[in-house]
């Protein structure tokens, strides 16, 4: 090996501003694999159940079909929008969000079968508990702050919710049915996991966003009235969420009867439903949560078009 010869100027390389993180970063496109993959597998596991019978697989195809969506969710937001969040940040907001929010949830929200006040108090309690743990998860981390932030962090804890609530509806699908019941668990699987982005990702990002958007450099949180009008708002499209299918009863009674609409809200259901009820009671359901959907979207949009920093995102 030769050396220059004394004298010779030698270059100078910068170091970097900030020390590499200390966690492994995540490859772009990683949501993408892991959704691709993910489904595979779920559905390889939804055959071998069906074919063999074998209730041992049953907790894999809930678990997996439970969470494949809301992570491959908040793997996207956090590759597009939240990179200088860390991934301990969207890790501690997902994981909160689904265990202390469900635990939350579990003892607010109840589920009467048209909208009524006690509804609307059930979501804003709900909405309440996932805003709390996501204030826990960042107590200590006083440097996150704004709206980008906040609508990142709010849809993991939103996500991480969706996941465990999904899942535990799959398992009670699974135990109230007669047998095996693996139609109505996969029905019950695709749903909720299709959804999951669109309702509790996408209110407690609207409330979140509000929250961190108002927080103090200090790290201090203000519950002011921006703040509560957001997690009002978040309350209102849960409560809408969770109506459209009494609203859908609703109209079906009026449009193709005979049934009179309180007896269908006490049921919850059409008696000997007619070709016709069925349909439109399914064109009405789903259509009322793709309308909720957008307008949570609208919501979102019109929040990420306020803060600076997110424009410096793709």
């Amino acid at each position: 090996m030769t050396y220059p010869p004394p004298g010779t100027p030698r270059a100078r390389i910068p170091s970097p501003l900030q020390p590499p993180p200390p966690y492994p970063r995540i490859r772009a496109g990683l949501w993408r694999r892991l959704l691709s993959g993910g489904l595979a597998v779920w559905a390889l596991t939804a055959l071998a159940t069906y074919a063999t019978a074998d209730t041992a697989l049953l907790p894999t195809v809930i678990l997996l079909g439970g969470l494949l969506l809301p992570v491959a969710f908040v793997l996207w937001a956090y590759e597009r929008h939240g990179h200088d969040l860390g991934v301990s940040a969207v890790l501690g907001c997902f994981l909160a969000g689904g265990t202390l929010g469900v635990l939350g949830a579990s003892v607010t929200e109840q589920h009467p079968l048209h909208p009524s006040l006690r509804m609307f108090a059930g979501a804003g309690l709900t909405e309440a508990v996932k805003l709390g743990a996501l204030m826990f998860v960042l107590r200590r981390l006083r440097g996150i702050h704004g709206m980008r932030a906040g609508l990142v962090l709010g849809a993991a804890v939103g996500c991480g919710f969706a996941a465990l609530e999904s899942s535990g509806h799959a398992f009670g699908t699974a135990l109230s049915t007669d047998g095996l019941g693996l139609r109505t668990l996969l029905e019950t699987e695709t749903l909720h996991g299709i959804l999951a982005p669109l309702g509790h990702g996408l209110w407690t990002a609207i409330a979140g966003g509000a929250l961190l958007a108002h927080r103090r450099p200090n790290g201090r949180f203000r519950l002011g009235g921006p703040v509560l009008g957001a997690w009002l708002g978040a309350g209102l499209l849960h409560t809408l969420w969770d109506s459209t299918h009494g609203v859908a009863l609703w109209l079906v009674t009026q449009l193709a009867g005979p049934y009179p609409a309180r007896q269908l809200f006490a049921q919850g259901y059409v008696p000997r439903p007619t070709a016709l009820q069925e349909h439109l009671l399914a064109v009405f359901s789903v259509g009322g949560l793709v309308l909720v959907s957008l307008l949570g979207i609208a919501r979102v949009r019109s929040l990420a078009r306020r803060g600076a920093s997110w424009r410096n995102t793709p």
